[in-house]
């Protein structure tokens, strides 16, 4: 086994694993989605969105929680530096335990003397996911949003569509807004000196868009419906694209000068997240999976898989169990290799479903 539980972290709807450190601290954040609500039947889509995303800190070989923060149905987090400072964004998708309000504010706190203080405040709709980016010596951070649920009536406040912000004068500014209704995912890249953004989406096209020095126009698509995230590298001379698509085959796809072709399939359905990481000479990539089947009555535990690079491709060197998997993030910590992975649901569509820190065994690959 390349992988063994080393800690497990009691966690509600969690949807992502953002591992960061300022200074010589490490750090994890794992935003909620939801709690149970005593009484209610297994709803994926329902719960008590009323929810705090949970700061831990890496103390004598393991995560401690030491805070927590406002983060109504987190869906994402995302650390990054912007004028000196250090910074948490929280994606939030809705308020309240039914009906839910999905306009809602997605918050920015800064970090300060080691504590958050609420910075910025984002009115969304159904927000999924931030990307913090740069392009020469402008900075954007681009939200992806979006809802559309059958037989229940949502109206933004606003246009609802994903959208990039631009940093002006220390503020975030809307910049460019997208046609993607019900977003998901970012990559940015740059290959040849062009820079390009992936975005997938659940019920618009999911494209790759190109820089033209003054926006981003579409380049290419990769599926009218159903993506869920991208995720960009370099390897053998070559510039590779990993594509998850949640109801069909997550794809590798390699750069032919002009666009990206496919090359490989990554599993089947179920596909939402991946991660990257290298050990040594190794390359690794890890596919989380989420659910199968319809909300009504999603199949929840699944096998997610772990690949190493082998002579141009990625091969499964192991599989392993995820329960409404989200996320996961690799890191190093105590001279040992580890990844967290993002649990969501019970095999009976509860909330209440640990996250697991797994620590990696190389020499068994």
């Amino acid at each position: 086994m390349i992988l063994s539980v080393h800690q497990r972290l009691a966690t509600s709807g969690a949807r992502a694993a953002h591992v960061f450190r300022i200074g010589d601290r490490l750090h994890l954040v794992v935003p909620q989605l939801a709690e149970d609500v005593p009484g209610r039947p297994a709803d994926m889509q329902g719960g008590n969105g009323d929810t705090d995303a949970l700061l831990y800190r890496w103390e004598g070989g393991q995560f401690t929680e030491v805070d927590r923060l406002a983060a109504p149905s987190g869906e994402d987090a995302l650390t990054f530096r912007s004028g000196g400072r250090t910074y948490l964004a929280f994606a939030n998708l809705r308020t309240g335990q039914g009906p839910y309000e999905t306009n809602v504010n997605s918050l920015i706190y800064r970090e300060e003397d080691g504590k958050w203080i609420l910075d910025e405040t984002v009115p969304t709709f159904g927000a999924k996911q931030w990307h913090h980016f740069s392009t020469g010596d402008r900075e954007f951070l681009a939200l992806a949003q979006g809802l559309m649920i059958p037989g229940i009536p949502l109206s933004p406040q606003g246009h609802g569509r994903s959208v990039i912000f631009e940093r002006v004068d220390g503020r975030w500014q809307e910049f460019q807004v997208l046609g993607g209704r019900f977003g998901y995912n970012w990559a940015h890249f740059e290959i040849g000196g062009h820079h390009f953004l992936a975005y997938a989406d659940q019920l618009s096209p999911s494209v790759v868009y190109r820089w033209d020095g003054n926006s981003f126009i579409p380049y290419q698509t990769f599926a009218e419906r159903f993506g869920r995230s991208f995720l960009h590298f370099s390897q053998d001379d070559g510039e590779w694209l990993a594509f998850a698509c949640i109801t069909g085959e997550s794809t590798l796809y390699q750069w032919n000068g002009e666009l990206f072709e496919p090359r490989q399939s990554l599993g089947g359905a179920g596909g939402r997240e991946f991660e990257l990481f290298r050990h040594g000479d190794d390359l690794f990539l890890v596919r989380i999976c989420f659910v199968q089947g319809m909300p009504p009555s999603p199949k929840t535990d699944l096998m997610s898989q772990l690949y190493k690079w082998d002579n141009g491709g990625f091969a499964v060197v192991e599989e392993f169990p995820t329960f409404g998997g989200t996320a996961a993030s690799y890191f190093e910590a105590d001279g040992r290799s580890f990844l967290v992975v993002a649990n969501s649901l019970t095999p009976d569509v509860r909330f209440r479903q640990d996250s697991v820190v797994y620590e990696l065994a190389f020499d068994h690959a």
